[in-house]
């Protein structure tokens, strides 16, 4: 069993030219081997398929992409975030509270859930103490941040510089800081064959589908959004206009659907063609001779494995550099404090995230060995094994964090900002559009 990873070692790589620490983990379907598992999808109804070198035989072989590092990297913030939320990580959090009377549906949405962190355009619009953000002492700094000086960031959202940032809506537009990702991750299915896509619904009411309905004209509190009869119908070129294309209940959810492989509409989606024959095997053709196909939708993977592979780059960390307020020069010290700190927040983030393998309906992985991280040192050399499981991922990144602050560094707590009254009515009257549309209503 390898020893756990302390702060001593963890500072000692990055005071040192280690490359990076990195982490491989093993998943299998929760149902076990043979289990199919559904990966994103995509524009159009793709997966992302392609051929890789799997490690396990050096050979090439089809997988599928079943988390992205984008979507990885989402995960660990939210992870952080729950262990913040519990009191046993401390860290700097802004939130935009939109919690106005007048929305359909109040909500609030913090640095850790911000689709471009602290630099979100959601936060440049809010306002603290009557002023913008970013006009503000606690926001106005980010306009200056850079890989010289991120000190700013690190004090108000110091996972921007572990899991990247680009302030491109910021006052200095394209040309605002850009702080690449320090930690990189993404979900791997080998030997990736493709499933079939079936569908069906059994309805305990016998609603037939030769019945039409209509979208109602006009709405009561008591009503339905469809009627059967047309001359209550909304109008349109002199018709009744139907629900859906046929007028079917099917169309409003109604009734059952029969089952059957679900059959592509359109060649974006990701499809398989079969050859379509008479009852006794003879293959059939069309015009010019051509043999008649069917093409099926695909319906997720069966994979011989799952492979999740983190890597924390420790020379991205020292690109960093973290001077004092107003301070045009750097310590070597405070930036190495600074950057142990990042380092231990990233590998917690990585040691929670892999807890939880739900990732989407029909695609919950279970990991067959405990987590290792690998310290990448010295070409040629093994590396150096250790583990870090949750208790002492929580420990380390609360030492770390103690250890930077201790030596000056800054770090705010949680921030809460108000928006402006433009951006409010804006997510208002969007919230309203929402509505309109889904109800069909002009």
């Amino acid at each position: 069993m390898p020893s756990t990873l302390t702060l001593e070692r963890l500072t000692a790589a990055l005071a040192g030219h280690a490359a990076a620490f990195r982490c491989q983990t093993t998943y299998q379907p929760a149902g076990g081997l043979g289990d199919k598992v559904f990966p994103p999808t995509y524009e159009g109804g793709k997966y992302a398929t392609e051929r890789r070198i799997d490690p396990a035989t050096g050979n090439m072989s089809p997988c599928v992409l079943l988390d992205s590092v984008q979507s990885q990297a989402n995960r660990m913030e939210l992870a952080l975030l729950a262990e913040h939320r519990a009191g046993r990580i401390e860290l700097p959090l802004l939130t935009a509270r939109f919690d106005d009377e007048r929305l359909t549906r109040p909500f609030a949405i913090n640095s850790l859930e911000a689709p471009h962190r602290v630099a979100d355009a959601l936060f440049r619009d809010c306002v603290i103490e009557g002023v913008t953000f970013r006009r503000s002492p606690v926001g106005a700094p980010l306009d200056q941040a850079d890989l010289t000086n991120a000190t700013s960031v690190f004090a108000l959202c110091p996972t921007a510089l572990v899991f990247g940032m680009w302030d491109s809506s910021g006052p200095r537009g394209g040309l605002g800081a850009k702080f690449q990702r320090a930690i990189v991750s993404e979900i791997v299915g080998y030997d990736a064959q493709a499933g079939i896509a079936t569908g069906g619904k059994v309805d305990t009411i016998p609603i037939r589908t030769d019945n039409r309905i209509y979208q109602r004209a006009e709405i009561a509190d008591d009503q339905p959004l469809w009627t059967l009869n047309p001359e209550l119908a909304k109008i349109e070129k002199k018709k009744p206009v139907t629900v859906g294309k046929e007028g079917k209940p099917s169309n409003a959810n109604l009734g059952g659907v029969t089952p059957d492989i679900a059959y592509a509409r359109n060649q974006k989606q990701q499809i398989e063609t079969d050859a379509l024959t008479s009852e006794d095997g003879t293959p059939l053709f069309g015009p010019n001779d051509r043999p008649l196909t069917r093409q099926r939708i695909k319906g997720g993977f069966t994979i011989s494995r799952a492979e999740q592979r983190t890597v924390l780059s420790l020379a991205t960390l020292r690109r960093q550099h973290f001077p004092a307020s107003g301070e045009i020069d750097f310590d070597a010290e405070t930036d190495l404090k600074a950057r142990t700190a990042l380092a231990a927040i990233g590998l917690a983030a990585a040691t929670f995230v892999r807890r939880d393998g739900d990732l989407r309906s029909r695609c919950q992985l279970v990991a067959q060995d405990r987590v290792q991280w690998e310290l990448l040192d010295e070409p040629g050399t093994e590396p150096e094994r250790f583990a870090l499981p949750a208790s002492a991922a929580v420990q380390l990144a609360n030492d770390a964090i103690t250890a930077a602050r201790d030596c000056g560094l800054p770090w705010h707590g949680e921030i809460s900002l108000t928006p402006t009254d433009e951006l409010l009515e804006l997510v208002i009257r969007s919230q309203q559009q929402v509505i309109e549309a889904d109800t069909g209503s002009e």
